[in-house]
């Protein structure tokens, strides 16, 4: 999952702090030795020269980063060894803004170190640099070394190979297959000149100035110009991420949307990021030509359809300028749903950590800017969580809250719900109910410990009852990522999404056995793939199934992460829903895959008729 920018900026400052401790690991007396480029990198991930001292590297300087918290150059060795395994590029680490230039031949002189974006603990791969540099110049103005090209042909299927478990299921210590793996190949060309063709955009430019491109076209590609995850095992070897050694100050980095083309050759060192993995640095940078991309509508839904829908809108707050954009996602692009279901509704003043826990400011500026906006006149109900019991950005005590149009469907209130009580159901004339409407799921179970509690409500439309509970299940912060050290990566954050959605199948369950064809809509921010073990859990026993996968494999996307196309958001229904007549599932590509976004998710809509 990709960082908020408050935790990335966090993150930033811890990898500069680190990054100025110039992190060595000595593993042998140091000792001046003269080297080759390739002898410091060597045929692993990490350097068999770690720790010494080396005298009078030669190369040329290929790019210079002046910049951030790692400032320095990278240099290519004058002559390549035998070994495609060995790299001749290496960043040298100055901690200032360096003083050479590109084309410089220098020679330098320093100690061979490893440094790991984001630190030991991140699962991060490491960057093979020298340290405390003495750097000579011995001419300028020189031819650079021709660019390693990265494209379909030189990128191999497999994207990594499977950790050492005599090492904790790390990679760093085996021999590199850069015909083999992907992960292998970018590790070969660290720190070198590459290149690649024109290429398409999967990821469109972000606040810190990247984006995402593929060099392979045809990998599990979209309509719409991105690359689906629809598998642990499909990484997309293709992607590549693409920054810009020229600072935004300077030359603003270009705004690329998803399926636009970084057209023409884009040239420069190929780096390895805490955000993204290998990256390239790009000294010259193609241009980006527009793919047309456009956001979509749905159709609004018909007399006897009941429309329910989910949206993340990231933090809202009081203070956000976004109010009258979510309008108009919410009445032009979702056709003004029956019921949705938002995740991230921040309290009154936002951030501000004094104790406010209510979000009507909040909701009621969003319902106005709705009706503004041509929409209908929503209703909303929502519980107020404890002061910081529910995690998110400090201060803000996000939460899950419905919104519904009165005019289409009612909402039946039953008084007693609050943070810490749970909601029940029981049994009336046959039929089930809940025992608090809107009431919370089982808020006391540990897995929701820091996180958002289920939000469950009871709803009326044209006679018939639906039960829709709203979730927002733990992050994905703290898992590896896929460019980890470790294959495969590990997935830490899942064993909570793993209990909540036990804890939500289980809640379904009590509805079912009360009565056995209830229509139950299960919706929000999952924050896991349709595909996971979470998912399967909350299906557990054929209560649930997740609409999602009504939709062809190509096509199941809510979210944009690092060049894949990925399923975050989920609506799943009861048997009742699913057998029933009419079904349609949506996910309306309005946010994920544009620059301009309103929020990092796309929102989803089902239409049934209950």
């Amino acid at each position: 999952m990709p960082s908020k920018p408050s935790a990335r900026i966090a993150a930033l400052t811890v990898a500069a702090a680190c990054s100025m401790a110039s992190p060595v690991v000595l593993t042998s007396p140091a000792h001046a030795d003269a080297v080759a480029v390739h002898d410091i990198q060597g045929s692993t991930r990490t350097s068999p020269l770690v720790g010494r001292q080396v005298t009078d590297v030669a190369g040329v300087v290929t790019g210079v980063r002046t910049y951030g918290s790692s400032r320095g150059f990278w240099i290519q060795g004058p002559s390549a060894d035998a070994d495609p395994a060995t790299s001749e590029g290496v960043f040298v680490f100055t901690g200032s803004t360096p003083t050479v230039a590109v084309g410089d031949s220098v020679t330098v002189s320093g100690t061979v170190t490893e440094f790991v974006p984001g630190g030991a603990s991140s699962g991060n791969q490491s960057v093979t640099q020298i340290s405390r540099p003495a750097v000579t110049v011995v001419s300028s103005g020189n031819a650079l070394p021709r660019a390693a090209v990265i494209d379909s042909r030189s990128v191999p299927a497999a994207y990594a190979p499977g950790g050492d478990p005599a090492a904790g299921g790390s990679v760093d210590g085996l021999t590199l297959r850069p015909k083999k793996y992907a992960l292998d190949l970018y590790e070969s060309l660290e720190g070198m000149n590459v290149a690649i063709g024109s290429s398409r955009v999967v990821t469109a430019t972000d606040a810190f100035s990247e984006l995402w491109v593929t060099v392979k076209p045809h990998e599990n590609a979209n309509r719409r110009g991105g690359t689906v995850y629809g598998a642990y095992t499909e990484q997309n070897t293709g992607r590549l991420q693409i920054q810009s050694l020229v600072p935004a100050a300077t030359q603003p980095f270009p705004a690329a949307d998803v399926g636009d083309t970084l057209k023409g050759t884009t040239e420069g060192p190929l780096d390895y990021s805490q955000f993204g993995g290998y990256t390239l640095t790009a000294r010259t940078l193609g241009t980006v030509v527009s793919g047309g991309l456009e956001r979509e509508t749905t159709r609004g839904q018909s007399r006897g359809e009941l429309a329910v829908a989910t949206y993340n809108v990231e933090n809202l707050d009081p203070a956000d300028g976004t109010f009258a954009d979510h309008a108009a996602a919410i009445v032009d692009h979702l056709r003004s749903p029956d019921i949705v279901s938002l995740e991230e509704i921040q309290d009154d003043n936002g951030p501000v950590d004094d104790g406010t826990v209510a979000a009507d400011l909040t909701l009621r500026k969003l319902a106005d800017a709705i009706t503004a906006a041509g929409g209908p006149a929503y209703e909303w109900r929502s519980i107020d969580p404890v002061d910081l019991a529910d995690g998110g950005e400090p201060g803000g005590n996000i939460r899950q809250a419905f919104l519904y149009n009165p005019a289409r469907v009612s909402f039946v209130d039953r008084a007693g719900g609050d943070a810490t009580t749970a909601v029940g159901v029981t049994k009336v004339r046959g039929k089930a109910h809940l025992t608090l409407s809107p009431g919370r799921v089982d808020p006391a179970n540990a897995a929701w410990t820091n996180s958002r509690k289920p939000l469950a409500g009871e709803f009326v439309f044209r006679g018939e009852t639906v039960f829709v509970i709203a979730n927002h299940f733990a992050s994905k912060g703290g898992d590896q990522a896929l460019h980890s050290q470790f294959q495969p990566p590990a997935r830490s954050s899942e064993t909570q999404r793993h209990l909540q959605a036990t804890a939500v199948n289980t809640f379904v369950k009590e509805i079912l056995a009360k009565q056995r064809n209830a229509d139950v809509v299960t919706l929000g921010d999952i924050n896991d793939f349709e595909f996971s073990r979470t998912t399967k859990l909350l299906e557990a026993g054929g209560v649930l199934w997740s609409a999602v996968k009504s939709l062809p494999e190509s096509e199941r996307y809510t979210y944009d992460y690092q060049g894949n196309s990925q399923v975050l958001d989920q609506i799943l229904v009861s048997p009742s829903i699913r057998g029933g007549r009419g079904l349609a599932y949506d996910s309306v590509h309005i946010n994920a895959e544009f620059a301009d976004q309103i929020s990092d998710h796309d929102p989803q809509v089902l239409r049934f008729r209950p």
